[in-house]
């Protein structure tokens, strides 16, 4: 099966009477025009996008194709990510660490109850750590690109 464009939204369609197959991208693999992927149950996928998916990118939900019996979606899983909080007080050391995570290309997002979201590294993490009034956690969780900070995930190594 191949899969040559982004046709909507899973949560946009009416699913019913087809089986929906999930393929698992990776928060690094969104940007990437080509994958080949076996589906949660099982199908072997090629995925072969146009150029404009290396600034969309591939994320939750996103349906790459359909027929009449099956939709297949991306799946976004869960992966080790770096939850940032600031102490009371200390609100204008977000632009430190907006900065700091910039300065090393990686992507940023806004998490809840006004934390930001970053991809876990344990240099990263102890960077961040030591900002005064900043607290880091290590977590798992499923990045939500709609709250992207950052314009671009593109995977930037100098």
């Amino acid at each position: 099966m191949l899969c040559e464009q982004v046709l909507g939204k899973l949560e946009d369609l009416d699913v019913s009477g087809r089986t929906v197959e999930y393929v698992d991208i990776e928060w690094h693999e969104a940007f990437k025009k080509i994958h080949k992927k076996i589906t949660d149950q099982g199908r072997e996928v090629g995925i072969r996008m146009d150029d404009s998916i290396l600034s969309r990118g591939l994320f939750q939900g996103d349906v790459i194709y359909q027929d009449e019996t099956v939709i297949v979606a991306v799946n976004t899983p869960p992966c080790e990510i770096i939850e940032i909080a600031l102490a009371p007080g200390h609100e204008k050391m977000a632009a430190k660490v907006c900065y700091e995570i910039g300065n090393r290309h990686a992507p940023l997002f806004w998490g809840e109850k006004d934390t930001f979201i970053t991809i876990y590294n344990e240099p990263m993490l102890v960077m961040l750590s030591k900002i005064h009034g900043v607290t880091a956690e290590k977590k798992i969780a499923k990045l939500d690109f709609d709250r992207r900070i950052s314009a671009s995930l593109h995977n930037h190594h100098h």
